[in-house]
């Protein structure tokens, strides 16, 4: 499961698709391009189709408003504190999650509306100021062969929380944050409560329909052809908004909280 779902790593891509990831870090403002784009990349023009139809929605702020809007009723499940000395890089994996895959959500559920015929029939998002995504450099994405076994299956464990019934894609956050095992051992002690008596769950749903919402109405501003790959591209991004990034905007966001770190 280090690679759930087939993906061209940033090392392996050349020629256009490593211009497009190239484009994507530079716009989104991230170090590490997110595995939806790298597993778009394996289906033939999706993802040259699927970034030129976003693009101009994150130039022009439409998720980081959205974001702004979202973040002001966001459920989030109360955690046990997290606070603590950790290594630098365990809030900066956070911080760097905690923005691109809330940003990620609006964009990729835009898009997701878009293909789906579910776009808003009125409303409309302003374009606003970007938010700067966290300017941090992370760990190396860790897959099994790089920790030891105890640790990834830590890994897995974290991943099936606030999943059901079965996780679909492995999120990255817990990869990156495999080396500071300590770390998500406190995140699986606080997590495991509010996971046993449904809270964790109940959030996580409330929060992806409130983004659902916000996504249709976003929707309204792709412009774009319709691709004969289209359903193909649907199923491949719904995968990760109804799952790895619509889990995990509600969980990381409730782990910033419980440090004291959410800004």
């Amino acid at each position: 499961m280090s690679d759930p779902l087939p993906a061209i790593t940033e090392a392996q891509a050349t020629g256009e698709i490593a211009d497009l990831f190239a484009d994507i870090r530079a716009t989104v403002g991230v170090r590490v391009v997110n595995l939806v784009w790298r597993h778009l990349a394996t289906m033939e023009g999706a993802l040259p189709w699927a970034w030129a139809a976003v693009k101009p929605l994150y130039l022009h702020g439409l998720p980081d408003a959205a974001m702004a809007t979202f973040r002001q009723t966001m459920d989030i499940p109360r955690l046990a504190s997290l606070a603590g000395e950790e290594p630098a890089s365990v809030d900066a994996v956070l911080a760097s999650y905690d923005h691109s895959n809330t940003i990620n959500l609006f964009a990729l559920g835009a898009l997701r509306a878009w293909l789906n015929g579910e776009v808003a029939r009125e409303g409309r998002i302003e374009p606003g100021p970007r938010k700067p995504a966290p300017d941090l450099q992370l760990p190396k994405l860790a897959s099994e062969d790089d920790v030891e076994p105890e640790t990834w299956a830590l890994v897995l464990r974290l991943n099936k929380f606030g999943d059901e019934p079965q996780p679909l894609i492995l999120a990255s956050m817990y990869r990156h944050l495999a080396h500071a095992p300590s770390f998500l051992q406190r995140v699986e002690a606080a997590l495991a409560p509010v996971a046993a008596d449904g809270s964790l769950r109940r959030a996580i749903l409330d929060n992806r329909k409130t983004a659902a919402t916000l996504a249709s109405t976003l929707a309204r501003s792709i412009s774009a052809e319709r691709p004969a790959q289209a359903d193909a591209i649907e199923n491949a991004v719904g995968l990760f908004v109804d799952h790895a990034i619509g889990k995990m905007v509600t969980i990381c966001r409730a782990i910033r909280v419980a440090r004291g770190t959410a800004l």
